[in-house]
């Protein structure tokens, strides 16, 4: 029915004050098969992109990260930061030199540890490194072809 047969149609019930009534059919009732338009589980979808695409071992190493506290344990992680997975090779910042040269002695302990508690990394050995000293290369008052600090300090 178009536009002009439903005003035409209203028109004329007004006139007559009788609406017309159609006849009541039974409802259709569709028969719903499994099609690939069919909304799945979001856990179902995240699995399958993860394996299609060869995410496993990022995602294993974005929880080494995540849960280093649970794996590694609250004292050594309050004095540690791991920054990178590169190679296998696991870098790890300490707070002073002296706990990067304690755990580089207990290094291969927590290898073990990050090997049994984090399925799927692929670290082979860890490196501590200590604290960074300030860099004079970068900045907002850097000259080229300065000195560094004793410019800096007069």
């Amino acid at each position: 029915m178009g536009k002009r047969d439903l005003a035409h149609e209203l028109l004329k019930s007004y006139r007559t004050k009788s609406i017309k009534r159609r006849e009541k059919t039974e409802p259709i009732q569709k028969v719903r098969t499994s099609t690939s338009s069919d909304p799945e589980l979001i856990g179902g979808v995240l699995t399958n992109l993860i394996n299609e695409r060869g995410w496993k071992s990022g995602i294993a190493e974005g929880t080494l990260f995540v849960s280093w506290e649970r794996i590694i344990g609250a004292e050594i992680a309050r004095h540690t930061t791991p920054l990178s997975i590169s190679e296998g090779v696991l870098t790890v910042r300490a707070s002073s030199t002296p706990w990067a040269t304690q755990l580089s002695l207990m290094s291969g302990q927590l290898l073990e540890i990050i090997q049994r508690d984090t399925t799927g990394v692929l670290v082979e050995t860890i490196v501590f490194i200590g604290p960074q000293k300030p860099s004079w290369k970068r900045g907002l008052r850097t000259i080229r072809g300065a000195r560094g600090p004793r410019d800096t300090y007069g």
